[in-house]
């Protein structure tokens, strides 16, 4: 059987949605996946969400309706994977704590906008991350609320420079978890479809989608 995955684009146009969008199914395809991509939230209702491999998320700050978020819950807990990235998937929907429950975090503030920042490995054993080591990267380094029952791959530690009551604190960067039978991925990399040029951001998210998909 040849594995599906859908794809649903939208929200604030500068995340770049559609090119991550473009990107991703180039990536799935590459991988023998047929490649569905939207661009409504109105995809999540779909009753056959159910038979897809993964759901990948690239939507920010936006609204579902309650069907929607219901069936793509339902979805997952059942057994598909979903996987995504930066605000496309934890900024994607403010009001639906049922879906953070889902994903396992999300953001509340990046400070400094744009800035340079280090990346740790915390889990170099884990597939996702062989033999990625520590990085520097630039984007939003991202502060989010997140879920204790996340397994953390990388982190990152605030310095304090554009928010002092934060200097020392570490954040998550990368985590998988479970929800019900279904495989969770996440990574608060990629602001703009641009940093998919950093060699570590793209292998982590790659490895990601396929790890959701039951394939790592």
């Amino acid at each position: 059987m040849t594995r599906q995955a859908l794809i649903v684009w939208g929200g604030w146009n500068g995340h770049t949605p559609k090119e991550c969008a473009d990107v991703v199914s180039e990536m799935l395809r590459g991988d023998g996946f047929e490649v569905f991509i939207e661009d409504t939230t109105e995809a999540f209702a779909d009753p056959a969400l159910k038979d897809m491999h993964l759901i990948v998320p690239i939507y920010t700050m936006s609204t579902m309706e309650k069907e929607e978020v219901t069936n793509l819950t339902a979805a997952v807990e059942g057994g598909v994977g979903l996987a995504g990235f930066h605000g496309g998937m934890c900024d994607a929907f403010r009001n639906e704590v049922a879906y953070q429950f889902m994903t396992g975090g999300q953001w509340v503030a990046h400070p400094g906008n744009i800035i340079d920042y280090r990346v740790r490995v915390t889990r170099p054993d884990d597939p996702v991350m062989q033999g990625i080591g520590d990085f520097d990267y630039r984007s939003e380094q991202y502060y989010m609320h997140v879920d204790p029952n996340n397994e953390v791959l990388a982190e990152t530690t605030f310095t304090g420079d554009h928010a002092p009551w934060i200097a020392g604190h570490t954040m998550p960067v990368v985590w998988k978890r479970r929800h019900g039978a279904g495989r969770v991925f996440y990574s608060s990399l990629g602001h703009r479809v641009e940093e998919f040029e950093n060699k570590a951001m793209n292998t982590i998210l790659h490895r990601g989608l396929l790890w959701a998909a039951r394939e790592g």
